[in-house]
């Protein structure tokens, strides 16, 4: 654990720096673009700084509101290009083994090891009686003695 504070405060320490460095780099930027302003003079020079000044801003602001649409569309390609990897790369499944399981145990894994679960199929399942149903004899006899015994009918309607 000693090792690990001492690579935060190292962290740290550079995270200071270099909030100072940014600091002192946006001073000496202002110091270099915005120089301060020359108030001396009548209103009508004072009114000619102003139009000047708003120009820049007008200028400033068209630069900014350029930069943040580029910054939006290369988000919305870096979004689509990420799209594309993870299409192209697709889902891949896993591996799955096959397990075999008991009834029990699969209950057992889902309740959680705390439950204690018996099942007997076999117990739930209904009794049924098997009923042997007596079919008339003269159902089951010989087949080709009721073919003839039908011929013998067609011949009968054919005749008369």
């Amino acid at each position: 654990q000693g090792e690990g504070l001492v690579i935060l405060q190292i962290a740290a320490t550079w995270l200071e720096q270099e909030a100072g460095e940014n600091v002192a780099a946006k001073e000496a930027y202002m110091a270099e673009r915005c120089s301060a302003p020359d108030l001396s003079g009548d209103q009508a020079a004072l009114m000619e700084m102003c139009k000047k000044l708003h120009q820049a801003l007008d200028k400033l602001d068209e630069e900014r509101y350029d930069s943040e649409s580029k910054v939006q569309k290369a988000d919305k390609e870096i979004d689509d290009l990420r799209i594309k990897v993870v299409e192209l790369a697709g889902v891949k499944k896993p591996a799955l083994k096959k397990v075999r399981m008991s009834a029990d145990s699969m209950l057992q894994a889902l309740l959680g090891g705390k439950h204690k679960v018996t099942m007997d199929l076999r117990a739930n399942l209904k009794q049924v009686k098997k009923e042997v149903k007596e079919e008339p004899g003269e159902a089951v006899g010989d087949w080709r003695k009721n073919i003839e015994d039908k011929a013998d009918r067609k011949k009968m309607f054919e005749t008369s």
